[in-house]
């Protein structure tokens, strides 16, 4: 009876020091994807290399494009676009510009970005690659660049069409980008509503998160009745971001719903934190043949990682040195690698760098210590 009641505490207690994070949501979706983009971190994903059609999601491709055109100082925000007859009678959502008519570039990309516009995707897709099918050529070759695998576009619009295709993981990484390389055009995903031309008809924001979450900064809806009711959102809290991509959604509220409960099982349960500062001595090691004996190891950047909340409080290192390291050194150089480790899995692995130079002796002075080296060696000391 006493052994029972001790193997009753101990089991007890060993299950109170535990703490567990609960399963991600069940979702009704073709596919979901929750990521950290700050350290390429997937928080939760079902089928989320699967392939699925955009529909609107696509414009975040076309708003990227353009910005980095803008980024390389090909266009600018002030130019002004002559619209054509095939951009002002695309159907669909519409930011309701003119033929004949010019429109600033500015302006375009809000149709895009807030509106969903199809005529002003259109519009700017002309301008840019000088019809829509360069444009198209531009928006594949910018997936390739990013690391876009399962992608390829066949219009600048998001419209059925045939082998117009990408997958949650894919538009995730694509916002990621979209936010470290162009983040004061990004801003225009954020805003609620933009009226042209004195039509109101469409001038919300179709994103209902920027109103439901104030922490919420886009990204961009989709619906086609092949692709279903589609979101990618985004939301920033304290020092994390998370991205979400959702697809196939049954209704239009159920893809909303669906992104806040990852947003809110991600931001509850996982926690971002910087672990290691760039060029700051974390741990040194000796050097043979130099002008100095020790020399300072860090990392060149700055390492973050995202974990279950419980999880950082058993974080370890381990730092992995190279044996024998001889002079000269350059600052940078690889010395060895560090692991951070978790519930005894490695969740992390980086290069362990020098973080100053290290001259050599003279020509005497590194002779003699690889003839020390040689002497360690026949007796095996390390």
């Amino acid at each position: 009876m006493k052994k029972i009641l001790l193997l009753a505490l101990i089991s007890s207690n060993f299950i109170l020091s535990q703490s567990f994070v609960p399963n991600a949501p069940e979702l009704n979706l073709k596919s979901y994807i929750l990521i950290d983009p700050n350290t390429n971190t997937v928080i939760a994903e079902s089928n989320s290399d699967g392939l699925i059609e955009p529909a609107s999601m696509t414009k975040v491709m076309t708003a990227y494009v353009v910005a980095d055109q803008i980024n390389n100082n090909l266009i600018s925000l002030d130019d002004e676009v002559l619209i054509s007859e095939k951009a002002w009678k695309m159907g669909g959502a519409k930011m309701f510009i003119e033929v004949g008519k010019k429109v600033t570039v500015l302006d375009l990309l809000k149709g895009i970005m807030i509106q969903s516009g199809n005529d002003a995707s259109v519009a700017i897709a002309e301008y840019v690659g000088g019809s829509e099918d360069g444009f198209v050529d531009l928006m594949n070759s910018y997936a390739g660049a990013i690391g876009m695998q399962s992608t390829y576009f066949v219009n600048s619009t998001g419209l059925p069409n045939e082998g117009h295709l990408t997958s949650a993981s894919d538009l995730a990484l694509l916002t990621s980008k979209f936010i470290t390389n162009f983040p004061d055009i990004y801003l225009l995903f954020k805003e609620k509503e933009f009226e042209y031309g004195g039509i109101s008809g469409n001038k919300y924001n179709r994103n209902k998160l920027l109103w439901r979450d104030e922490t919420s900064d886009g990204v961009k809806t989709g619906h086609t009745s092949s692709a279903g009711y589609c979101l990618i959102g985004s939301a920033k809290r304290a020092n994390m971001r998370l991205i979400t991509v959702v697809a196939g959604s049954d209704n239009a509220n159920s893809r909303f719903s669906d992104t806040q409960r990852l947003l809110e099982f991600g931001f509850r349960n996982y926690a971002t934190q910087k672990y290691f500062e760039a060029n700051k001595k974390y741990t040194s090691s000796k050097v043979w043949g130099g002008k100095i004996d020790t020399i300072s190891l860090g990392v060149s950047q700055d390492i973050s990682i995202t974990l279950p909340r419980t999880s950082f409080k058993d974080l370890k290192v381990n730092y992995n040195i190279k044996n024998n390291i001889q002079a000269p050194i350059s600052k940078g150089q690889e010395i060895g690698t560090l692991e951070i480790i978790s519930n005894d899995n490695i969740v992390l692995t980086s290069e362990l760098v020098a973080l100053e130079e290290v001259e050599a002796k003279g020509f005497f002075g590194r002779l003699w210590s690889r003839f020390i080296l040689w002497v360690m060696g026949i007796f095996g000391i390390s």
